[in-house]
Parts: C-alpha cells; sequence; structure tokens
C-alpha cells in the first residue's frame, strides 16, 4: 500500500477515425464531460484497420487516502457512475498498483464517444512507478496537432539505428495484470509500442516490448530513457559492442507490481526485420 499516494485516472478510447486529428475530436465530447487532458494517441490500425486510441488523464486520489486496492477500484467505480447508470454495473478488476475495466458495448461507447468502438478505464498509483507518473498533458483547449512523423529504422547513410527494448516484471496472477504496467511504462518512452513475448514465471509475469527505433548510440537510446522513466536506483550502464542495457529493481520484491524494469538498445545487422508483435 502505498501512502498519500495521489492516483490517476488514465480512460483510453478505441474509435473508428481517418487520422489523429478526427480520433481526438471524436473524444471532445468524453473530454468535456469528464474533464482531464488528452496525454496521447495513436494509429493502433495494426490490430484493428481504421483505429486510432486517445487517452485522457486525470487525478483521482483523495488527498491523505492510502492508494490500496480498496482506493484504486473504487476510484474507476466512481469514474463509471459519472459516465451514467448503464457503466455503472460494469465489473473492476484489480490489480494493484492499477484496478481497471472495459467498456466493450458499441451502442454503449457510441453514445460517449461517436465512431467509438471500446474504453479501457485504469486507476493507477503513479507512485508505485520508478519515479511516478510523470505524465506530461496536454492542454485540452488546444487544437489537435498532426503526429510527429514515425522515426525511419535507418539513418541518413542507411545505417540502422538502435532499437529500444523494454522488459518489465510484474507480480501478478494474470498477464492482463501485467500487461497493463507495461504499456504504461512504454507510453513514456515512445508513440508506439510492440509487444513481442511473455514469461511466465508465478508469481512474476515477464512482458517484453519493442519501442522502435531511437536517434543516437545505444548508450544514449537507454541514458534518455532512464532520465525519462526517473527514479533512482538504476544499474551502472553496461554497453557491450552494439548492445547498453540498464535495470531497475524494487527491494524488496513487492507482492503485486511492478518488481524489475530492464532498458536496452540494440543496434540491428543491416537488412534485419524488426520482431513480430505477438497477437
Amino acid at each position: 500500500m502505498v501512502e498519500n499516494s495521489e492516483l490517476d485516472l488514465h480512460i483510453t478510447v478505441v474509435v473508428g477515425a481517418d487520422d489523429d486529428r478526427s480520433a481526438r475530436e471524436a473524444c471532445r465530447p468524453l473530454l468535456h464531460r469528464v474533464g482531464g487532458r488528452i496525454t496521447e494517441s495513436g494509429d493502433c490500425s495494426d490490430e484493428e484497420p481504421g483505429c486510432w486510441s486517445v487517452t485522457i488523464g486525470r487525478s483521482a486520489g483523495e488527498p491523505g487516502v492510502p492508494a490500496g486496492p480498496a482506493a484504486l477500484a473504487r476510484a474507476v467505480r466512481t469514474f463509471l457512475r459519472e459516465l451514467g447508470p448503464a457503466c455503472a454495473g460494469h465489473r473492476v478488476a484489480c490489480e494493484p498498483p492499477t484496478a481497471w475495466t472495459v467498456l466493450d458495448d458499441p451502442d454503449l461507447v457510441e453514445a460517449l464517444v461517436p465512431g467509438g468502438e471500446r474504453i479501457l478505464v485504469e486507476a493507477w498509483a503513479g507512485a508505485v512507478l520508478p519515479g511516478g507518473s510523470g505524465l506530461l498533458l496536454d492542454d485540452p483547449d488546444e487544437p489537435a496537432v498532426e503526429p510527429e512523423p514515425e522515426l525511419s529504422p535507418v539513418d541518413e547513410f542507411g545505417r540502422p539505428r538502435p532499437r529500444l527494448e523494454l522488459l518489465v516484471d510484474v507480480v501478478t496472477e494474470r498477464r492482463a495484470g501485467a500487461e497493463w504496467p507495461a504499456r504504461a511504462l512504454a507510453s513514456r518512452l515512445a508513440r508506439r509500442s510492440t509487444i513481442t513475448g511473455w514469461t511466465e514465471r508465478p508469481p512474476v509475469v515477464r512482458v517484453a516490448m519493442d519501442l522502435g527505433p531511437s536517434l543516437g548510440d545505444p548508450a544514449e537510446v537507454v541514458l534518455d530513457a532512464v532520465r525519462a522513466l526517473g527514479g533512482s536506483g538504476w544499474s551502472r550502464l553496461r554497453v557491450r559492442e552494439q548492445v547498453a542495457m540498464s535495470r531497475w529493481s524494487a527491494a524488496p520484491t513487492p507482492p503485486s507490481g511492478i518488481a524489475a524494469v530492464e532498458l536496452s538498445a540494440v543496434t540491428p545487422a543491416a537488412g534485419a526485420a524488426p520482431r513480430e508483435p505477438v497477437r
């Protein structure tokens, strides 16, 4: 349990849209209804053709209230009641440091977001993550902007760029309880990420993720990622040939939640293709 930890709500909407701008605009009515700010948006058409995801973040905690399982679940249920009676009865799952539910009724979601397909609602105890939640929030009243172009996997000379990889060890009984913490960390490092593998060694589930190509040499890429996540206790940077790595681990291992994080940057061999995502 985390004392006096502020809870954050993250509401992720999957919406059918032509581009980033129209996806954000479709979520404006929901944004003005529930408050908060758009923290992230991205193309997820590789998983579902024509789909975009938009995430809204806002504070959900009460000062001085311990961020235990009851507070996490209560934050999600309180938000569901804000959406209306039709949403209030949805089941809430809890796996500290997060609790979540998914609204997957197309008619219900469409009434909240035009073109919406489903909504994931998560409550997070941000202080459990290395360095806290630390999300950079956009101004909800600013006009939507076009997303930055994706970084090419090769530089201007045709040389492969280092790819940032993330391993997250989560103490949990179920795979779903590991996916959301891993995706939350990945979202602080890259606009898009792909799960490339799972390893289950009870009570720990390890999630492996590819965060795509990055600027700089492997050592610079890892150091920049460590600074972005923050926190103390990171291991000394290890560099060998075209690979750099640093690791963070909780001490002692928590009864649930994130137990360890490993960042590595690997420069692939020329012509090598990125690993296929796990379906």
